[in-house]
């Protein structure tokens, strides 16, 4: 089933459409659940083969939904958002960017922090959604530091297990040996701030954590509870583009380690966001993220 990504009535609570264009470059979009703020910062953007992210689906109808104009396309330059959640005293982060030594277009979450009037010792907690570069190498600095000195990690066990475990190396398969021996040296300097969590618990306070696995084996994304019903869920990478995750969310994507498994997990999701009325706040998707999922 084909679903959309609106825009309409996203900030029902919270600023209307239009005064998202007045938002910094770099710390994106703002909304209210309840009395939580959720916002989103950009860490800047990736450059990705297309044969890499849609190896195995139907070029022409594939490049109608990403290149109406019939131009040319190689690649795709997805956003990378992360969330902010202020609940009371609490600043806590969803991901931690890419750092330095990823790529050169990412790495930006100082300088969307420094625009949104914070810096790395406002954090008080950060909760990951998988171990891939984008989302987990901005955790430490050059100089080896957690970037966030202040915060409790949090980390979903699954995930935490796959990476930490010193065969992943030797069976994820060469395009993502760098990953892994990049998420091995993060996890071991992450050890003494970091809880493990199980899907299918609360995190912290109003904040689920929904499995989502098949990106990665532990992808988990979040569901951040208002009180009244309300919602918001932050997906992670488990929905990644606004043209084909929506239109054909039963297409495979080569940036899955299993892609039937992402499959099933997309549906689910999608399903829920559009059945529960959450808002959705997706890591790659455009304009912050924001928005709301109907069939």
């Amino acid at each position: 089933m084909p679903y959309t990504l609106t825009r309409r009535q996203l900030l029902a609570a919270g600023l209307p459409a239009a005064g998202l264009l007045l938002a910094p470059k770099l710390a994106w979009t703002k909304t209210q659940i309840g009395s939580k703020t959720v916002s989103t910062l950009s860490d800047g953007h990736l450059t990705l083969p297309l044969n890499f992210i849609f190896p195995d689906v139907p070029q022409d109808e594939l490049l109608a939904l990403l290149s109406p104009d019939g131009s040319k396309l190689e690649a795709v330059e997805p956003p990378c958002n992360l969330t902010l959640l202020e609940d009371g005293d609490r600043k806590i982060l969803f991901d931690a960017g890419s750092g330095a030594n990823f790529m050169p277009t990412a790495g930006k979450l100082g300088d969307a922090l420094a625009e949104a009037g914070l810096d790395v010792d406002s954090i008080t907690d950060v909760i990951f959604t998988h171990a891939h570069p984008d989302h987990l190498w901005g955790i430490v600095d050059d100089f080896d530091e957690i970037t966030f000195p202040s915060a409790q990690l949090y980390f979903p066990r699954a995930e935490w297990d796959y990476w930490y475990d010193e065969n992943t190396v030797d069976t994820i398969g060469d395009a993502r040996k760098t990953f892994a021996v990049g998420a091995r040296n993060r996890l071991e300097l992450m050890e003494e701030q970091v809880t493990l969590f199980d899907a299918g618990t609360e995190v912290l306070p109003g904040i689920e954590a929904v499995d989502s696995k098949g990106h990665t084996p532990g992808h988990t994304s979040y569901v951040i509870h208002g009180g009244n019903g309300d919602g918001v869920m932050v997906v992670g990478d488990a929905i990644t583009n606004a043209a084909v995750s929506f239109a054909k969310p039963d297409w495979p994507t080569g940036s899955d380690q299993d892609p039937q498994q992402g499959i099933m997990t997309r549906t689910a999701l999608l399903d829920r966001l559009a059945t529960d009325k959450l808002a959705i706040v997706g890591y790659h998707l455009p304009d912050g993220g924001m928005g709301h999922v109907e069939r």
